[in-house]
């Protein structure tokens, strides 16, 4: 994770100061990018101790759908009970569902993005076309006095990332977004992680991730998210039949809160260790392995099937979350 204490470096060194909505100054880069290679190993940050735990409970949330509180505190993640619950600009929302809601957030958009059709009644070939699609005819309207048909589907992105891997692994096209404009006044927070694209290799079979995050906290954020975005390849190259290879971090806004500044220089004066070794447990389907095809996984993987081998880090550090 010397790349990780490298982006510490630039930030402090080069950051300027900016205000923004949680009320706690950062010192902000635009622009980062690091790249891993995981064939040398994990990316957990070592220069404090990694809330793995938490990292994969929320990884498993996701690839559930999950939009309450409760359901990852079930699962061993706790970093979402202040959002749903403390934030007073979300506790006034009038889409909030009551305690511990969430709204749709990060897995709801990658499982159940809701996608909708507009199409002029009278055109068959269109409304057959989205029939067989999935979709399904919600409403009837009149849009400039022509009448219309609104259709619906519930589009699982990352499925179909899945299918697209195993049947046609040479399309450029693998990709999952969180960012939804039509319900970004309805979540407790937008997405930062959001634009995710897998690029498989069906020569080598190595399958490689570019993750762009728009917004990062450097202290606490970066070292979860990477952890969470290299889990997840792993996870999709045991279910697809490759192996994880690249993983690439882009970062648009780079910051560290001004609260956090001791946090990360402490971490600068640790030297940090080697990397371990993410195991998945063997009770998961392992597609080059058993060549049965098995995408139902992604709903029943468990945290407890993620493990990190020879982890060695140095003793833990703790800062508050802005929220």
């Amino acid at each position: 994770m010397q790349q990780y204490q490298q982006l510490i470096e630039t930030v402090l060194a080069q950051g300027t100061w900016q205000d923004n909505r949680t009320g706690i100054r950062t010192l902000s880069v635009p622009g980062a990018m690091m790249r891993f290679d995981l064939a040398q190993g994990f990316p957990a940050v070592t220069t404090k101790r990694l809330a793995f735990k938490s990292v994969v409970g929320e990884l498993c949330a996701f690839l559930r759908a999950s939009r309450s509180a409760a359901d990852f505190r079930a699962l061993g993640c706790k970093v979402w009970d202040q959002n749903a619950n403390e934030n007073a600009q979300w506790l006034a929302n009038p889409y909030r569902e009551g305690t511990d809601d969430l709204g749709p957030v990060y897995g709801v958009q990658w499982r159940q993005w809701p996608g909708y059709k507009l199409v002029d009644a009278a055109n068959t070939a269109q409304r057959e076309d989205a029939h067989r699609n999935g979709f399904t005819e919600v409403a009837p309207l009149v849009e400039n006095g022509v009448e219309k048909v609104l259709l619906y589907k519930a589009i699982d992105q990352l499925r179909e990332c899945l299918d697209t891997i195993v049947n046609n692994p040479g399309s450029r096209r693998i990709l999952f977004h969180g960012w939804n404009p039509a319900v970004l006044d309805q979540v407790a927070l937008p997405a930062c992680h959001l634009l995710y694209q897998f690029i498989p290799n069906a020569t080598t079979k190595e399958i490689s991730l570019c993750l762009y995050v728009r917004s990062n906290d450097i202290g606490l954020g970066t070292p979860f998210n990477i952890a969470e975005g290299a889990a997840l390849l792993h996870l999709v190259g045991r279910l697809t039949g490759y192996t994880p290879r690249w993983f690439t971090y882009f970062i648009g806004d780079a910051h560290i809160y001004e609260n956090h500044l001791e946090m990360v220089q402490e971490q600068l004066k640790r030297e940090p260790y080697e990397a371990p070794r993410l195991v998945i447990a063997d009770r998961v389907p392992d597609f080059a392995q058993t060549g049965t095809y098995a995408p139902e996984w992604l709903e029943k993987i468990e945290p407890s099937d993620f493990s990190l081998e020879g982890y060695r880090h140095h003793p833990p550090l703790t800062a508050p979350m802005a929220v």
